[in-house]
């Protein structure tokens, strides 16, 4: 039997991956599916496929290819296409473009007057990326869509039932011990708790890895009828925008957050108070670059990020164990594969990547 261990995005897609293969598969979660203590709650994450780096932009192939899987398998309409643009004044372009060239990736180069014809709720002063197989990924749907059809295809799932405790028998086995008094017996345990990875007790180490506390925040779009693209922005400020779902509230809103400049914490001690400052660097770069939409937040939150020295994922085996995630900030979009692939360690049919190994160098 293979228990899966944390039921966000990538222990869910994890146990569908294991349970469609016909394996013996328990799911267990602390807490209740669709939780908001980790990384894998809201209605929107990037998809993408522009990345400075030729081995990203593979992966991202491979995961369009396993999302559509799990439409097909769930019947749930999952990954929606936007379109996505890359632009700032520290930001590749040319670079990008010809990493998407190499890759065979549609994609399109545009001066600042070209893309402000396109794009004209943008201000934009600069060169610009476009490629249209980027979207919008909801993360909540995602993970209750494999979690039941991972049931239906024959998992068990303990959910709202926490792992307290982790024994190997005889160097084979491995004993979970949970909160309500359980006792579970796993030939090999895929370890996916995100966030709360660092505390967890086990017979092996971990790379260094650092907790922050993330914030987010939507901005109503001035004109409904607009289907705004993604946004990557590098310059002074690091950030992303794309289109908010119902995170956003009942009216069309852009999502727009810095992906750094987040407060070390843990899982546990996380306060979940939005960070003010963020707010106001947020709100000003949306009233000087984003003009299509109002300047003032209508809806925020906070979540983690679990990043690694090289912001590599890790995805590695050890003994009986799998340890899938964490995923540094960009791993929503790949959740589908990364099941498959801790799937394959599970199951013996594949070896860790380098660059997902716990013991890599730096």
């Amino acid at each position: 039997m293979i228990a899966v261990v944390g039921a966000g995005l990538m222990g869910a897609a994890t146990a569908w991956q294991l349970a469609r293969r016909g394996h013996e598969v328990t799911l267990v979660e602390a807490y209740d599916i669709g939780h908001s203590h980790g990384s894998s709650h809201g209605s929107s994450r990037i998809f993408r496929r522009a990345y400075a780096d030729p081995f990203y932009v593979r992966l991202t192939g491979q995961a369009h290819e396993q999302w559509r899987e799990l439409e097909d398998d769930s019947s749930t309409p999952l990954l929606r296409t936007t379109g996505g643009l890359d632009m700032g004044e520290g930001r590749d372009t040319e670079g990008l473009s010809a990493l998407l060239d190499a890759a065979a990736v549609p994609h399109e180069l545009l001066g600042p007057e070209a893309a402000s014809e396109r794009w004209p709720y943008l201000r934009i002063t600069g060169p610009v990326l476009y490629h249209p197989d980027a979207g919008v990924v909801d993360a909540d749907q995602t993970v209750a869509a494999c979690v039941r059809r991972a049931i239906e295809h024959g998992a068990e799932g303990i959910i709202g039932v926490r792992v307290t405790g982790i024994d190997v028998q005889g160097g084979e086995k491995v004993l979970l011990h949970t909160d309500d008094g359980r006792e579970i017996v796993a030939d090999t345990v895929v370890i996916a708790v995100g966030a709360w990875l660092p505390a967890l007790e086990l017979p092996f180490s971990l790379p260094p890895l650092e907790v922050t506390q993330q914030q987010v925040f939507h901005f109503r779009q001035r004109d409904p009828s607009v289907r705004w693209p993604t946004l990557i922005w590098d310059g002074e400020l690091h950030l992303y925008g794309l289109p908010s779902g119902s995170d956003g509230g009942p009216l069309p809103a852009v999502k727009v957050a810095e992906h750094d400049r987040g407060t070390p914490t843990t899982a546990r001690t996380r306060s979940g108070v939005v960070d003010a400052s963020s707010r106001t660097r947020v709100s000003g770069f949306v009233r000087d670059r984003l003009p299509g939409l109002e300047p003032d937040p209508v809806a925020e939150a906070t979540c983690l990020y679990t990043t690694t020295h090289d912001e590599d994922f890790v995805l590695d085996r050890h003994g009986p164990f799998v340890i899938a995630s964490p995923c540094s900030g960009h791993g929503a979009k790949f959740a589908p594969l990364i099941g498959a692939m801790a799937a394959d360690l599970a199951t013996g049919r594949a070896e860790p990547h380098p660059r997902f190994r716990l013991d890599r160098a730096g």
